[in-house]
């Protein structure tokens, strides 16, 4: 490893690969893990590295070999049990970075933008300097401006091991913006109470909606309970009507009606007609909104319509053929017709003449069994659903199958990988 007085800035640091002696990425780094003293610099002791799978786990710093520009060495022995925070740890970007804290000299307080560690003589890295942004009075002494920023040693703030304000969201969001839904949603998960709700009120409305969707229950219900009102029934306007007639499913009648009352009546009004279906029938499991045209509708702008940004891969596999009104319920059911197929045909074709009719729908009360069987015999991504006068109700997806047939803590379950020996971090063991 490089020697004493080597300074790591650690906005700079995440993101970095993370490689073996033998030059395969093991992982990327997403934070650095200090203990934050009474007295003394803050001790960085260990790396949170994001291994493929989207785990992270931690990287003792007494396994990594070299901090270089661009890449981070370790000894290759990496313990790939979940990294699991523990109550005297903190993380440098998820918990100081946007943090304002108190300068010792008594003349304000600043906002910590970047941590340096630095390594010592015996090893040890330590927080040695902070680069903030000192807040600046206004006019009148009412107002904060954000002043020049500023890298100080570490003793020029006080009471940063006892600060417990929190950490602004911006920043911390902004290291994520590039995630997929789901794997946010794996870093919220691994958050604490308080820092989980703080970053999805960050959030606007249609990413934590897409979040939402990812989470296990308890998160959603906690995130949902915790929002204002208003702002908790336009979340669940963003979500997809099936996604949030199951969230609206874990809460007390009470809470069901003042949200749906505080939503738009079209938005309701489907979320409504989802909350009447058992959970595990086709009606319980499927989606409102596929795509759904008429049959003189041509190719081309069929194609068009299964662009869009917010279908999911199965529903954007097929579009649903059915006789006005094209709402759900909609008209007559006429039949399906395949991406591969309009991809084949002339653009000016109606899509009414490659209709797939052969495809059975299914009503509202089959149950999940039955709509999994009938999915993998014709290997189907979506199946229609349909009501008595066969007017088109939903959509059942292989994607909301898979959601209802795994264990209920599917998300919160990693793969069985045997682990080496616990890294030892300060007088005990990281089990």
């Amino acid at each position: 490893m490089s020697g004493a007085g080597t300074r790591v800035f650690v906005a700079r640091l995440a993101g970095t690969p993370v490689f073996d002696p033998i030059g395969d990425q093991v992982g990327r780094v997403r934070d650095v893990v200090v203990l934050l003293r009474p007295k003394g610099a803050p001790r960085a002791v260990g790396l949170v590295v994001e291994v493929p799978g989207k785990r992270r786990v931690f990287v003792p710093l007494t396994r990594v070999i070299a901090i270089d520009p661009g890449q981070v060495i370790s000894t290759g022995l990496v313990n790939m049990r979940r990294f699991e925070q523990r109550p005297f740890e903190t993380l440098v970007v998820g918990e100081l970075f946007d943090r304002s804290v108190p300068l010792s000299d008594g003349s304000g307080t600043a906002t910590i933008e970047d941590v340096a560690i630095e390594r010592q003589r015996n090893g040890d890295f330590l927080v040695t300097k902070l680069f903030v942004r000192r807040h600046r009075p206004g006019r009148g002494g009412l107002l904060r401006r954000r002043g020049e920023p500023e890298l100080i040693d570490i003793d020029q703030v006080a009471g940063l091991a006892r600060t417990a304000g929190a950490q602004g969201a911006a920043l911390l969001l902004a290291q994520y913006d590039e995630l997929k839904p789901a794997d946010l949603a794996d870093v919220m998960h691994d958050m604490g109470t308080t820092r989980r709700m703080e970053v999805a009120t960050a959030l606007d409305n249609e990413r934590l909606a897409d979040v939402l969707e990812e989470l296990p229950e308890d998160d959603q219900v906690a995130i949902l309970s915790g929002l204002e009102r208003t702002r908790a029934a336009d979340v669940l306007e963003a979500m997809q009507p099936d996604d949030a007639a199951d969230l609206l499913g874990e809460l007390s009648d009470e809470q069901q009606a003042e949200l749906l009352g505080l939503m738009e009546p079209e938005e309701a009004r489907d979320v409504r007609r989802l909350l009447a279906y058992e959970d595990n029938t086709a009606g319980g499991l499927m989606t409102t909104e596929p795509v759904i045209l008429g049959p003189e509708t041509p190719i081309a702008a069929a194609l068009a319509h299964v662009r869009r940004r917010d279908l999911t891969p199965a529903l954007a596999s097929m579009v649903f053929v059915v006789r006005q009104p094209l709402e759900t319920p909609t008209g007559r059911f006429i039949g399906v017709v395949h991406l591969q197929r309009m991809l084949r045909e002339p653009p000016h074709e109606p899509i009414g003449s490659i209709v797939d009719t052969d495809i059975d729908p299914v009503p509202p009360q089959t149950p999940l069994l039955s709509v999994t069987r009938r999915l993998a015999t014709y290997d189907l991504l979506a199946i229609p659903v349909i009501d008595e006068e066969r007017r088109l109700l939903g959509v059942v997806s292989v994607d909301d199958v898979l959601d209802h047939l795994l264990p209920e803590d599917w998300r919160e379950t990693d793969e069985e990988v045997q682990p080496e020996a616990p890294a030892t971090v300060e007088g005990g063991t990281r089990a």
